[in-house]
């Protein structure tokens, strides 16, 4: 029996990085500045960088103008860039990975900042050595909300973009996928009880996120280049009181 590892070891992953300037929270939250000069888009990108599954790191963004500032990075940082549909998201994804002549999709959103590359490498790995068509960390979420990592193939993507035709099939990525697990075998990779802590939020959606969010960086950023999700955990451990800063903020979970 063929490894299904090995025999994806000859796909091209890409990885696309769902972004826009036109966040109706907080407008323009994925360039704004945090740390060193960079924005939370370009930590997210040098983050990303480091998960050694991936061929190539393309930002999925809108053909808006707002967003030639999002090209323009990419640029910056040597890395693709598709442009395409503000409201379709999911042809926006599916255009991305086609052009970068990509396999196998790693799914990531602008709004994760800080996102632990070992943690992207683990469900691409539970991807690739395991017979699914469909592998995350989100179903249900373990980990801090933040760490959402989506895997899956092109011919999948391309499924759903051929069947999956609600508003919210096209505005979330997977929602077709995820909400017909008869079609499409599912995979989760759940978080190890050191890091399983839903309860913590460092996403970015609104003004108090960002807040969280840069208070974090500058109290890692520095120290640890590297840092994990586990340093991020022990920051609020050492520190509870930062749960406060973005309590009051409603997500809006798919």
């Amino acid at each position: 029996m063929i490894d299904r590892a090995k025999k994806y070891s000859r796909k091209k992953v890409v990885a696309t990085i769902e972004c826009r300037m036109t966040s109706s929270r907080l407008p323009g939250k994925v360039m704004l500045e945090v740390i060193d000069g960079k924005s939370m888009l370009e930590i997210m990108v040098e983050r990303v960088k480091q998960v050694r599954e991936i061929d190539k790191i393309v930002l999925a963004t809108t053909i808006n103008k707002t967003d030639d500032i999002i090209e323009k990075l990419a640029k910056k940082l040597k890395i693709g860039c598709f442009r395409g549909s503000e409201k379709d998201v999911l042809l926006r994804v599916l255009g991305a990975a086609e052009k970068f002549k990509g396999d196998i999709i790693v799914e990531l959103t602008g709004d994760c900042p800080i996102i632990d590359p070992e943690i992207v490498s683990q469900v691409i790995a539970c991807y690739l050595h395991n017979q699914c068509d469909y592998a995350s960390n989100c179903e249900p979420c373990t980990y801090p909300i933040g760490m959402d990592t989506q895997v899956f193939s092109l011919k999948t993507l391309r499924i759903a973009d051929k069947i999956g035709k609600s508003d919210k099939d096209r505005e979330h990525v997977s929602w077709y996928i995820r909400k017909h697990p008869g079609e499409f075998r599912h995979l989760t990779l759940v978080a190890p009880p050191n890091l399983r802590h839903p309860e913590i939020e460092i996403t970015l959606d609104e003004i108090q996120d960002y807040e969280l969010i840069k208070k974090i960086l500058k109290k890692l950023y520095y120290r640890k280049r590297r840092f994990t999700c586990q340093d991020i955990i022990e920051v609020f451990k050492k520190e509870p009181e930062l749960l406060k800063i973005n309590r009051s903020v409603k997500r809006k979970y798919f």
